[in-house]
Protein backbone atom coordinates (compact mmCIF):
# COMPACT_ATOMS: atom_id res chain seq x y z
CA UNK A 1 0.00 0.00 0.00
CA UNK A 2 1.54 3.33 -1.04
CA UNK A 3 1.51 6.45 1.11
CA UNK A 4 -1.40 8.11 -0.72
CA UNK A 5 -3.57 5.00 -0.46
CA UNK A 6 -2.68 4.53 3.20
CA UNK A 7 -3.54 8.15 3.95
CA UNK A 8 -6.93 7.82 2.25
CA UNK A 9 -7.66 4.63 4.17
CA UNK A 10 -6.80 6.26 7.48
CA UNK A 11 -8.92 9.29 6.61
CA UNK A 12 -11.93 7.08 5.83
CA UNK A 13 -11.42 5.19 9.06
CA UNK A 14 -11.18 8.41 11.08
CA UNK A 15 -14.31 9.81 9.43
CA UNK A 16 -16.22 6.62 10.14
CA UNK A 17 -15.15 6.65 13.80
CA UNK A 18 -16.18 10.28 14.17
CA UNK A 19 -19.59 9.62 12.60
CA UNK A 20 -20.14 6.67 14.94
CA UNK A 21 -19.25 8.76 18.01
CA UNK A 22 -21.63 11.51 16.94
CA UNK A 23 -24.39 8.98 16.34
CA UNK A 24 -23.77 7.39 19.73
CA UNK A 25 -24.02 10.80 21.39
CA UNK A 26 -27.26 11.57 19.55
CA UNK A 27 -28.79 8.25 20.59
CA UNK A 28 -27.99 8.82 24.24
CA UNK A 29 -29.25 12.39 24.13
CA UNK A 30 -32.66 11.02 23.04
CA UNK A 31 -33.27 8.06 25.38
CA UNK A 32 -37.06 8.23 24.97
CA UNK A 33 -36.58 7.56 21.25
CA UNK A 34 -33.76 5.02 21.12
CA UNK A 35 -33.55 3.49 24.60
CA UNK A 36 -37.17 3.29 25.74
CA UNK A 37 -38.38 0.29 27.74
CA UNK A 38 -42.18 0.55 28.01
CA UNK A 39 -44.10 -0.75 31.00
CA UNK A 40 -47.48 -2.38 31.59
CA UNK A 41 -49.47 -3.51 28.59
CA UNK A 42 -47.17 -1.47 26.33
CA UNK A 43 -44.25 -3.84 26.97
CA UNK A 44 -42.79 -5.32 23.82
CA UNK A 45 -43.96 -8.84 22.93
CA UNK A 46 -41.72 -9.39 19.91
CA UNK A 47 -38.66 -7.90 18.22
CA UNK A 48 -36.93 -7.65 14.87
CA UNK A 49 -33.19 -8.05 15.44
CA UNK A 50 -31.05 -6.09 12.97
CA UNK A 51 -27.31 -5.90 13.68
CA UNK A 52 -26.24 -4.46 10.33
CA UNK A 53 -25.24 -1.08 8.99
CA UNK A 54 -27.53 0.81 6.62
CA UNK A 55 -26.06 -0.85 3.54
CA UNK A 56 -28.31 -3.81 4.35
CA UNK A 57 -31.32 -1.78 5.48
CA UNK A 58 -33.26 -2.98 2.42
CA UNK A 59 -33.52 -6.33 4.20
CA UNK A 60 -35.40 -4.78 7.10
CA UNK A 61 -37.39 -2.22 5.10
CA UNK A 62 -39.36 -4.86 3.24
CA UNK A 63 -40.69 -6.10 6.58
CA UNK A 64 -41.85 -2.71 7.89
CA UNK A 65 -45.46 -3.11 6.79
CA UNK A 66 -45.96 -6.77 7.78
CA UNK A 67 -44.41 -6.05 11.17
CA UNK A 68 -46.43 -2.85 11.54
CA UNK A 69 -49.56 -4.92 11.11
CA UNK A 70 -48.27 -7.45 13.62
CA UNK A 71 -47.57 -4.58 16.03
CA UNK A 72 -51.27 -3.69 15.89
CA UNK A 73 -51.89 -7.00 17.63
CA UNK A 74 -49.00 -6.79 20.11
CA UNK A 75 -46.17 -4.28 20.74
CA UNK A 76 -43.02 -4.87 18.71
CA UNK A 77 -39.57 -3.24 18.61
CA UNK A 78 -36.56 -3.22 16.27
CA UNK A 79 -33.34 -4.02 18.15
CA UNK A 80 -30.27 -2.55 16.44
CA UNK A 81 -26.57 -2.72 17.32
CA UNK A 82 -25.24 0.20 15.27
CA UNK A 83 -25.94 3.79 16.45
CA UNK A 84 -26.05 5.22 12.92
CA UNK A 85 -28.52 2.52 11.94
CA UNK A 86 -30.60 3.30 15.03
CA UNK A 87 -30.93 6.94 14.00
CA UNK A 88 -31.72 6.15 10.37
CA UNK A 89 -34.30 3.46 11.15
CA UNK A 90 -35.76 5.61 13.89
CA UNK A 91 -36.55 8.27 11.29
CA UNK A 92 -38.02 5.97 8.63
CA UNK A 93 -39.49 2.96 10.41
CA UNK A 94 -43.12 2.79 11.60
CA UNK A 95 -41.85 0.76 14.58
CA UNK A 96 -39.94 1.86 17.68
CA UNK A 97 -36.18 1.30 17.69
CA UNK A 98 -34.02 0.18 20.61
CA UNK A 99 -30.25 0.66 20.39
CA UNK A 100 -28.27 -2.05 22.16
CA UNK A 101 -24.55 -1.36 22.16
CA UNK A 102 -23.71 -4.31 24.38
CA UNK A 103 -25.17 -7.69 25.19
CA UNK A 104 -25.87 -6.25 28.63
CA UNK A 105 -28.21 -3.73 27.02
CA UNK A 106 -30.12 -6.62 25.44
CA UNK A 107 -30.26 -8.42 28.79
CA UNK A 108 -31.78 -5.33 30.39
CA UNK A 109 -34.33 -5.00 27.60
CA UNK A 110 -35.41 -8.63 27.84
CA UNK A 111 -35.63 -8.39 31.62
CA UNK A 112 -38.00 -5.41 31.45
CA UNK A 113 -40.12 -6.60 28.52
CA UNK A 114 -41.99 -9.77 27.54
CA UNK A 115 -40.29 -10.53 24.23
CA UNK A 116 -41.54 -13.97 23.25
CA UNK A 117 -40.24 -14.01 19.67
CA UNK A 118 -37.30 -12.48 17.83
CA UNK A 119 -37.32 -12.23 14.04
CA UNK A 120 -34.18 -12.23 11.89
CA UNK A 121 -33.89 -11.04 8.28
CA UNK A 122 -30.33 -12.19 7.57
CA UNK A 123 -27.44 -14.33 8.82
CA UNK A 124 -25.35 -11.59 10.42
CA UNK A 125 -22.73 -13.14 12.69
CA UNK A 126 -24.03 -11.03 15.60
CA UNK A 127 -27.34 -12.89 15.43
CA UNK A 128 -25.56 -15.53 17.48
CA UNK A 129 -25.26 -13.10 20.40
CA UNK A 130 -29.04 -12.73 20.49
CA UNK A 131 -29.57 -16.47 20.30
CA UNK A 132 -28.03 -17.04 23.71
CA UNK A 133 -31.38 -16.07 25.25
CA UNK A 134 -33.80 -18.92 25.92
CA UNK A 135 -37.07 -17.07 26.48
CA UNK A 136 -37.89 -15.88 22.95
CA UNK A 137 -38.54 -18.13 19.99
CA UNK A 138 -35.93 -17.31 17.35
CA UNK A 139 -37.52 -17.04 13.90
CA UNK A 140 -35.72 -16.60 10.57
CA UNK A 141 -37.89 -14.65 8.12
CA UNK A 142 -35.13 -13.83 5.58
CA UNK A 143 -35.41 -11.04 3.00
CA UNK A 144 -36.86 -12.87 0.02
CA UNK A 145 -37.28 -16.25 -1.64
CA UNK A 146 -34.52 -17.39 -4.00
CA UNK A 147 -32.34 -20.26 -5.20
CA UNK A 148 -29.15 -18.77 -3.81
CA UNK A 149 -27.03 -21.19 -1.77
CA UNK A 150 -27.71 -18.85 1.15
CA UNK A 151 -31.24 -20.25 1.31
CA UNK A 152 -30.14 -23.71 2.39
CA UNK A 153 -27.27 -22.73 4.66
CA UNK A 154 -26.67 -24.96 7.66
CA UNK A 155 -27.17 -21.80 9.72
CA UNK A 156 -30.92 -22.36 9.36
CA UNK A 157 -30.62 -24.97 12.10
CA UNK A 158 -29.81 -22.27 14.64
CA UNK A 159 -33.38 -20.92 14.59
CA UNK A 160 -36.39 -22.40 16.34
CA UNK A 161 -38.47 -21.71 13.25
CA UNK A 162 -37.94 -20.70 9.64
CA UNK A 163 -40.71 -18.87 7.82
CA UNK A 164 -40.74 -20.39 4.32
CA UNK A 165 -42.53 -18.79 1.40
CA UNK A 166 -43.88 -22.07 0.04
CA UNK A 167 -43.43 -25.76 -0.57
CA UNK A 168 -40.42 -25.10 -2.83
CA UNK A 169 -38.50 -23.61 0.09
CA UNK A 170 -39.34 -26.59 2.28
CA UNK A 171 -38.19 -28.99 -0.44
CA UNK A 172 -34.95 -27.03 -0.80
CA UNK A 173 -34.23 -27.36 2.91
CA UNK A 174 -35.11 -31.07 2.95
CA UNK A 175 -32.81 -31.71 0.00
CA UNK A 176 -29.80 -29.84 1.36
CA UNK A 177 -29.96 -30.08 5.16
CA UNK A 178 -29.34 -33.28 7.09
CA UNK A 179 -30.60 -33.88 10.63
CA UNK A 180 -33.29 -31.24 10.16
CA UNK A 181 -37.04 -31.75 10.58
CA UNK A 182 -38.49 -29.46 7.92
CA UNK A 183 -42.14 -30.09 8.79
CA UNK A 184 -41.56 -29.27 12.45
CA UNK A 185 -39.23 -26.31 12.05
CA UNK A 186 -40.82 -24.38 9.16
CA UNK A 187 -44.03 -22.42 8.69
CA UNK A 188 -45.49 -21.51 5.30
CA UNK A 189 -46.24 -17.79 5.11
CA UNK A 190 -46.04 -16.91 1.41
CA UNK A 191 -44.63 -13.49 0.58
CA UNK A 192 -46.55 -10.89 2.62
CA UNK A 193 -44.80 -8.08 0.74
CA UNK A 194 -46.99 -8.76 -2.31
CA UNK A 195 -49.96 -7.57 -0.24
CA UNK A 196 -48.42 -4.12 0.29
CA UNK A 197 -49.10 -1.21 -2.08
CA UNK A 198 -46.27 1.30 -2.47
CA UNK A 199 -46.59 4.64 -4.31
CA UNK A 200 -44.35 4.93 -7.37
CA UNK A 201 -41.89 7.87 -7.43
CA UNK A 202 -42.05 8.15 -11.23
CA UNK A 203 -44.44 7.95 -14.16
CA UNK A 204 -43.68 6.18 -17.44
CA UNK A 205 -44.77 6.52 -21.06
CA UNK A 206 -47.93 4.36 -21.17
CA UNK A 207 -47.47 3.76 -24.90
CA UNK A 208 -44.23 1.83 -24.35
CA UNK A 209 -43.53 -1.44 -22.52
CA UNK A 210 -41.67 -1.04 -19.24
CA UNK A 211 -38.62 -3.19 -18.53
CA UNK A 212 -37.43 -3.72 -14.98
CA UNK A 213 -33.78 -4.76 -14.84
CA UNK A 214 -32.93 -5.60 -11.24
CA UNK A 215 -29.60 -7.43 -10.93
CA UNK A 216 -28.15 -8.70 -7.69
CA UNK A 217 -24.71 -7.78 -6.34
CA UNK A 218 -21.40 -9.47 -7.17
CA UNK A 219 -21.43 -11.65 -4.07
CA UNK A 220 -18.75 -12.20 -1.46
CA UNK A 221 -17.55 -15.68 -2.52
CA UNK A 222 -17.31 -17.71 -5.73
CA UNK A 223 -20.49 -19.73 -5.11
CA UNK A 224 -22.51 -16.49 -4.83
CA UNK A 225 -21.38 -14.84 -8.09
CA UNK A 226 -24.83 -14.40 -9.56
CA UNK A 227 -24.58 -10.68 -10.38
CA UNK A 228 -24.97 -9.69 -14.04
CA UNK A 229 -24.13 -5.97 -14.09
CA UNK A 230 -20.78 -6.53 -15.82
CA UNK A 231 -21.58 -9.65 -17.83
CA UNK A 232 -25.03 -8.65 -19.10
CA UNK A 233 -26.08 -5.27 -17.75
CA UNK A 234 -23.96 -2.75 -19.63
CA UNK A 235 -24.77 -4.32 -23.01
CA UNK A 236 -28.44 -4.83 -22.15
CA UNK A 237 -29.02 -1.25 -21.01
CA UNK A 238 -27.13 0.16 -23.98
CA UNK A 239 -29.27 -1.87 -26.38
CA UNK A 240 -32.51 -0.72 -24.75
CA UNK A 241 -31.42 2.93 -24.84
CA UNK A 242 -30.42 2.76 -28.50
CA UNK A 243 -33.68 1.01 -29.43
CA UNK A 244 -35.72 3.81 -27.86
CA UNK A 245 -38.89 1.75 -27.58
CA UNK A 246 -38.94 1.02 -23.86
CA UNK A 247 -39.32 2.55 -20.45
CA UNK A 248 -36.45 1.22 -18.33
CA UNK A 249 -36.28 0.92 -14.55
CA UNK A 250 -32.81 -0.10 -13.44
CA UNK A 251 -32.80 -1.26 -9.84
CA UNK A 252 -29.31 -2.31 -8.65
CA UNK A 253 -28.76 -4.27 -5.47
CA UNK A 254 -27.72 -1.88 -2.65
CA UNK A 255 -24.48 -3.82 -2.05
CA UNK A 256 -23.36 -3.65 -5.68
CA UNK A 257 -19.69 -2.81 -6.10
CA UNK A 258 -18.72 -3.35 -2.47
CA UNK A 259 -16.37 -6.28 -3.18
CA UNK A 260 -15.48 -5.71 -6.83
CA UNK A 261 -14.39 -2.34 -8.20
CA UNK A 262 -15.03 -3.52 -11.76
CA UNK A 263 -18.62 -4.31 -10.86
CA UNK A 264 -18.95 -0.87 -9.33
CA UNK A 265 -17.47 0.76 -12.43
CA UNK A 266 -20.00 -1.05 -14.65
CA UNK A 267 -22.76 0.16 -12.36
CA UNK A 268 -21.55 3.76 -12.67
CA UNK A 269 -21.42 3.41 -16.45
CA UNK A 270 -25.05 2.29 -16.54
CA UNK A 271 -26.12 5.15 -14.28
CA UNK A 272 -24.34 7.70 -16.46
CA UNK A 273 -25.89 6.35 -19.68
CA UNK A 274 -29.42 6.30 -18.25
CA UNK A 275 -29.10 9.81 -16.86
CA UNK A 276 -27.66 11.27 -20.06
CA UNK A 277 -30.13 9.51 -22.37
CA UNK A 278 -33.28 10.15 -20.36
CA UNK A 279 -33.78 13.75 -21.49
CA UNK A 280 -34.12 12.80 -25.17
CA UNK A 281 -35.79 9.42 -24.70
CA UNK A 282 -39.39 8.68 -25.66
CA UNK A 283 -39.52 6.38 -22.66
CA UNK A 284 -38.62 6.97 -19.03
CA UNK A 285 -35.10 5.82 -18.16
CA UNK A 286 -34.87 5.59 -14.39
CA UNK A 287 -31.93 4.66 -12.17
CA UNK A 288 -33.84 3.46 -9.14
CA UNK A 289 -32.44 4.15 -5.68
CA UNK A 290 -35.83 4.59 -4.02
CA UNK A 291 -36.20 3.06 -0.53
CA UNK A 292 -39.27 0.97 -1.33
CA UNK A 293 -39.29 -2.33 -3.17
CA UNK A 294 -42.68 -3.31 -4.57
CA UNK A 295 -44.03 -0.48 -6.74
CA UNK A 296 -41.74 -1.66 -9.53
CA UNK A 297 -43.69 -4.93 -9.90
CA UNK A 298 -46.94 -3.17 -10.72
CA UNK A 299 -45.35 -0.66 -13.10
CA UNK A 300 -43.27 -3.13 -15.14
CA UNK A 301 -44.39 -5.37 -18.00
CA UNK A 302 -41.36 -7.65 -17.86
CA UNK A 303 -38.42 -8.20 -15.53
CA UNK A 304 -34.83 -9.17 -16.27
CA UNK A 305 -33.00 -10.26 -13.15
CA UNK A 306 -30.49 -12.72 -11.73
CA UNK A 307 -30.78 -15.79 -9.54
CA UNK A 308 -32.06 -13.81 -6.57
CA UNK A 309 -35.13 -13.00 -4.52
CA UNK A 310 -36.18 -10.47 -7.18
CA UNK A 311 -36.92 -13.29 -9.63
CA UNK A 312 -39.34 -14.91 -7.22
CA UNK A 313 -40.98 -11.66 -6.18
CA UNK A 314 -41.69 -10.93 -9.83
CA UNK A 315 -42.72 -14.52 -10.55
CA UNK A 316 -45.64 -14.01 -8.18
CA UNK A 317 -47.02 -11.28 -10.49
CA UNK A 318 -47.51 -13.76 -13.33
CA UNK A 319 -45.80 -11.35 -15.75
CA UNK A 320 -43.01 -12.33 -18.19
CA UNK A 321 -39.60 -12.90 -16.66
CA UNK A 322 -36.04 -13.52 -17.85
CA UNK A 323 -33.34 -14.82 -15.51
CA UNK A 324 -29.71 -14.20 -16.44
CA UNK A 325 -27.39 -17.17 -16.59
CA UNK A 326 -24.33 -16.54 -14.37
CA UNK A 327 -21.14 -16.12 -16.34
CA UNK A 328 -19.09 -17.62 -13.52
CA UNK A 329 -18.92 -21.41 -13.59
CA UNK A 330 -18.31 -21.30 -9.83
CA UNK A 331 -21.77 -19.90 -9.04
CA UNK A 332 -23.88 -22.48 -7.24
CA UNK A 333 -26.98 -23.13 -9.37
CA UNK A 334 -29.68 -25.54 -8.26
CA UNK A 335 -31.91 -27.33 -10.78
CA UNK A 336 -35.06 -25.82 -9.33
CA UNK A 337 -38.50 -25.90 -11.00
CA UNK A 338 -38.34 -22.14 -11.59
CA UNK A 339 -34.87 -22.13 -13.14
CA UNK A 340 -35.85 -25.03 -15.39
CA UNK A 341 -39.02 -23.29 -16.59
CA UNK A 342 -38.25 -19.57 -16.77
CA UNK A 343 -36.31 -18.52 -19.90
CA UNK A 344 -32.71 -17.51 -19.32
CA UNK A 345 -30.62 -14.74 -20.83
CA UNK A 346 -27.00 -15.56 -21.60
CA UNK A 347 -24.37 -12.84 -21.60
CA UNK A 348 -23.65 -13.20 -25.33
CA UNK A 349 -27.27 -12.36 -26.09
CA UNK A 350 -27.60 -9.35 -23.77
CA UNK A 351 -26.91 -6.91 -26.62
CA UNK A 352 -29.98 -8.35 -28.39
CA UNK A 353 -32.12 -7.31 -25.45
CA UNK A 354 -34.86 -5.49 -27.39
CA UNK A 355 -35.50 -8.50 -29.64
CA UNK A 356 -35.42 -11.02 -26.79
CA UNK A 357 -37.73 -8.88 -24.65
CA UNK A 358 -40.26 -8.26 -27.43
CA UNK A 359 -40.38 -11.98 -28.20
CA UNK A 360 -40.94 -12.72 -24.53
CA UNK A 361 -43.71 -10.13 -24.26
CA UNK A 362 -45.42 -11.63 -27.31
CA UNK A 363 -45.64 -15.09 -25.76
CA UNK A 364 -49.08 -15.78 -24.34
CA UNK A 365 -49.08 -19.53 -23.83
CA UNK A 366 -46.86 -19.96 -20.78
CA UNK A 367 -48.58 -19.62 -17.44
CA UNK A 368 -46.62 -19.84 -14.21
CA UNK A 369 -49.66 -20.38 -12.03
CA UNK A 370 -48.41 -23.78 -10.88
CA UNK A 371 -44.95 -22.38 -10.13
CA UNK A 372 -46.42 -19.49 -8.17
CA UNK A 373 -48.45 -21.96 -6.13
CA UNK A 374 -45.36 -24.11 -5.55
CA UNK A 375 -43.21 -21.18 -4.41
CA UNK A 376 -45.74 -18.99 -2.60
CA UNK A 377 -48.98 -20.89 -2.04
CA UNK A 378 -52.16 -18.84 -2.24
CA UNK A 379 -51.32 -15.38 -3.59
CA UNK A 380 -54.84 -13.96 -3.56
CA UNK A 381 -55.17 -10.55 -1.91
CA UNK A 382 -53.97 -10.57 1.73
CA UNK A 383 -53.54 -14.37 1.82
CA UNK A 384 -49.78 -14.15 2.44
CA UNK A 385 -50.10 -11.32 4.93
CA UNK A 386 -52.68 -13.23 6.94
CA UNK A 387 -50.55 -16.39 6.98
CA UNK A 388 -47.58 -14.39 8.23
CA UNK A 389 -49.61 -12.68 10.96
CA UNK A 390 -51.27 -15.91 12.06
CA UNK A 391 -47.99 -17.85 12.18
CA UNK A 392 -46.30 -15.04 14.13
CA UNK A 393 -49.08 -14.77 16.70
CA UNK A 394 -49.18 -18.55 17.11
CA UNK A 395 -45.44 -18.74 17.82
CA UNK A 396 -45.50 -15.73 20.15
CA UNK A 397 -48.40 -17.21 22.12
CA UNK A 398 -46.75 -20.64 22.21
CA UNK A 399 -43.51 -19.12 23.45
CA UNK A 400 -45.34 -17.10 26.10
CA UNK A 401 -47.11 -20.20 27.36
CA UNK A 402 -43.81 -22.07 27.63
CA UNK A 403 -42.22 -19.12 29.44
CA UNK A 404 -45.09 -19.00 31.92
CA UNK A 405 -44.74 -22.71 32.68
CA UNK A 406 -41.01 -22.33 33.28
CA UNK A 407 -41.39 -19.17 35.36
CA UNK A 408 -39.69 -16.91 32.81
CA UNK A 409 -42.78 -14.84 31.97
Amino acid sequence: MNLVSATKTLARFATKKLETRRAYAEVHSNPSVYLAQPSGNRRYRAALYFADSMVNAYQARQWYEPLRQLAQKMPLVIIVRNPKTAIALGKESPLPVFYAKTIGDIENLLASQQIDAVFYVNQNIRNFQMMRFNSPAHVFICHGESEKAYMWSNQMKAYDYVFSAGVAAQERLAKNLTRYNVAERTRLVGRPQIDVDYPAPISVNPELPTVLYAPTWEGDRPSMRYGSVQSHGVALIESLIKDGGFNVIFRPHPRSGINDSGYGAALNKIQTRLTEANADSAGTLFYDESPQWGWQWAMSDICVTDISAVAYDFLATGKPLLITKPLSAEASVDDSPALLRVPSLISNNAANGPTVIRERLAQTDDSYADLVEHYFGDTSKNASMNRFLNASVEIIDESHSLNEKSGRA
